[in-house]
């Protein structure tokens, strides 16, 4: 008996330990590695928000065009309740289809800008939550993680910790320069902009517990830029393991052609020929200029392929060296909407000779143009597909040589009202990130269908590697045998690949 009355009291000692060790989450005092933060919540109080916390130190003065160190210590509590600053970049405006759910703040906008926010609506430090990283569009050049439209109080009510991140931009994130190089522990320039995301993830890995995440489920997702980055962090050796799942919407680097990317000998000559225009002495004296000054200075600056940082995207996944995870991947029916009008037949059939040579006569079978309006409809496709190729590229080469399964889409979906550019380059993410209810357009019960639909696959693809949930319209797996993908429009449904025989075409020229 004696021994039954101990074994009850050291299991009900051993249970309230158990109950001890679970902690809340005071929206007043979460501890990070650098210091305490606090953050606001929801009208509700389900969910938790957190804006604006460093996740590196601010890359200005001696810091500028360097790798991010952390942040420093703190003392006392920082709080957490306010947008931060967004990257350095022109003044964001409106443009086109673009309205100004789709724009960073307006300001502030500044050089110290590596912070992030974060939505929870876990209770403890233990739920383990999956994590949400979402990387912003802006190609390259603009953006914020602050964007209205990626809002991720819906997608943390749907069950994952969301995370918005910002990374430097233009000038700031992607020049290089021999002397940047060779002051560099990687020996390599540019791509500061990547590593800034790679440092994200950092803090995700040592913090995100913290907030009620799963440091090991993390999936890093992005449109466009943000679909390029993804890109770039799923071929980096230096992000391997700070992630376990990828979502690509429109944007990868396949392709023969680097497309946003150079070689870093390309890359750093262009810095080069930069600062010998400007007259630029040394280093000291270019990070000594004022932030507005040198945001002002013309030039392309993007994606440096130097095998340190990025390794050439193709040829990495080809021998299986990439970070083998799960992917979602796809493409919008009028993602070229910003390409600007078609050539007339004519014309279009003298690019193809320049641009595919002994290969043009096959090109114009597929994308013919014996008319204008023949033309017009080819190069939409065309347009279309220089998107839809790179992210039709990545689930294949997923699923031929990777063990994460890939799951492939197409979506258009014509968001209704005006102005109406087709399912236009980023009419998607609204919906795949429940945030319709912040973007001024006539929604109907179509449109708040598809994005419960969408937003619910995404989340589930973040819990599982799997889209697929009750419910919801079955999204087959993609495989070269069978190459199905699920259209998401006015209806949501399994389908064949669109056009099969023109992306094949594509994979010969590319590659």
């Amino acid at each position: 008996m004696n021994r039954l009355i101990a074994f009850f009291l050291i299991s009900f000692l051993f249970a309230c330990n158990s109950v001890k060790k679970e902690t809340a989450i005071d929206i007043n005092s979460v501890q990070t590695q650098a210091g305490l933060v606090s953050g606001k919540t929801t009208d509700d109080q389900v969910v938790k928000i957190f804006m604006g916390v460093p996740f590196a130190a601010p890359p200005v003065g001696n810091l500028r065009w360097k790798t991010p160190p952390p942040v420093a210590p703190w003392e006392g509590v920082r709080a957490c309740v306010t947008p931060p600053a967004s990257a350095m970049q022109a003044p964001p405006k409106p443009f086109m289809c673009w309205s100004k759910e789709f724009m960073a703040p307006e300001s502030p906008l500044s050089e110290d800008c590596l912070y992030l926010n974060v939505w929870t609506t876990a209770k403890t430090a233990q739920e383990r939550l999956p994590v949400m990283v979402w990387i912003h569009g802006g190609a390259f050049t603009g953006g914020s993680g602050t964007v209205p439209l990626y809002n991720g109080e819906d997608m943390a009510r749907k069950g994952v910790v969301f995370v918005t991140i910002n990374y430097r931009l233009g000038i700031f994130g992607f020049m290089a320069h021999p002397e940047l190089s060779a002051e560099s522990d990687l020996k390599t320039s540019g791509n500061y902009g990547i590593l800034d995301q790679i440092a994200a993830l950092h803090w995700v890995k040592q913090n995100i517990a913290a907030f009620g995440g799963n440091p090991e489920n993390v999936t890093i997702a992005g449109q466009s830029a943000g679909s390029f980055s993804v890109n770039m962090l799923v071929v980096s050796p230096l992000a391997k393991g700070l992630f376990q799942k990828a979502i690509a919407q429109s944007g990868g680097m396949f392709g023969k052609q680097l497309s946003l990317g150079s070689t870093l000998q390309a890359a750093e000559e262009n810095g080069k020929q930069l600062t010998e225009k400007l007259k630029i002495a040394n280093l000291a004296t270019f990070r000594a200029l004022p932030a507005d000054s040198v945001l002002k200075i013309q030039g392309r600056f993007g994606i440096v392929v130097d095998n340190v940082v990025i390794p050439p995207v193709y040829d990495t996944f080809a021998a299986g060296k990439h970070n083998d995870v799960a992917v979602i991947s796809g493409w919008n029916a009028d993602d070229g909407v910003s390409f600007g009008p078609a050539p007339k037949a004519d014309q279009f059939k003298e690019n193809a000779k320049k641009q595919y040579g002994d290969k043009a006569e096959s090109f114009l079978k597929l994308f013919p143009a014996n008319t204008d309006e023949e033309a017009a409809k080819s190069q939409k496709i065309v347009s279309q597909l220089y998107f839809g190729w790179n992210n039709y590229a990545w689930a294949r080469l997923q699923a031929s040589m990777g063990t994460g399964k890939a799951y492939l889409y197409n979506f258009n979906r014509v968001p209704p009202g005006e102005p109406n550019y087709g399912a236009f380059h980023s009419a998607e993410f609204g919906y795949a990130l429940h945030t319709l209810k912040l973007w001024d357009r006539p929604f109907t019960d179509v449109d708040f269908k598809l994005e419960d639909i969408m937003s619910s696959y995404w989340v589930n693809f973040a819990k599982t590697g799997n889209p697929n949930g009750e419910g919801l319209p079955v999204w087959p797996n993609f495989t070269e045998n069978n190459p199905q993908i699920i259209e998401l429009g006015d209806e949501v449904k399994a389908a064949s690949l669109p056009f099969k025989d023109q992306l094949k075409f594509m994979d010969e020229i590319n590659n």
